[in-house]
């Protein structure tokens, strides 16, 4: 490789790391397994850089790590194993000596429930509303990182945030309680 492509790809590194790591801890719910994909990631965007022509690096680097995702998931249930079902389920809670204000409390309380239903969503509703709610990826972006036309992404992300506030309501919340609009 050489030395301008090697400055590029640490520069990437240095740039996407946590975003990806973030991303990809949300679809899979395992910080190891997201620390895993997003060495998997780099690896993948090493090999393909020299294919790489588009302008947009930062979607089509989502697009590699979601499809990294998607093949250790693939791999995985064909071993029919699901390493992280516990993790899905277990409580992280988060106490300090001082106490914590009641709005932060509810606040931390309605983050986790709100992320605890997202791992119900499908896959593809899972990773179009982080990338358009927490990224702030613009439909272009979500196009380019997910290989969908526009109407397509207009469409699945109504869809997800339909489906989310479905499960919401049926877990007795309302929208102006938890933020879901």
């Amino acid at each position: 490789m050489d030395e301008s492509r090697r400055n590029e790809l640490e520069d990437l590194y240095r740039k996407y790391t946590k975003p990806l790591y973030y991303f990809l801890l949300k679809l899979s719910g395992s910080p190891q397994l997201a620390e895993d994909l997003t060495q998997e990631t780099f690896v993948r965007a090493t090999i393909s850089l020299s294919f790489y022509e588009n302008e947009d690096v930062r979607a089509w680097l989502f697009k590699v790590a979601r499809n990294a995702y998607l093949d250790e998931w693939r791999k995985r249930q064909r071993r029919k194993w699901v390493p992280f079902a516990d993790y899905l389920f277990a409580k992280v809670e988060m106490a300090s000596p001082y106490g914590l204000p009641e709005d932060e409390a509810i606040k931390a309380e309605t983050s986790d429930d709100l992320q605890q239903l997202m791992t119900f969503l499908p896959e593809q509703y899972r990773s179009i509303l982080y990338l358009r709610e927490v990224e702030m990826f613009s439909y272009q972006e979500i196009q380019e990182a997910l290989d969908l036309s526009e109407n397509q992404v207009k469409v699945t992300l109504h869809r997800a945030r339909k489906r989310l506030a479905q499960m919401a309501e049926k877990q007795g919340w309302k929208d102006d309680e938890h933020g879901m609009d």
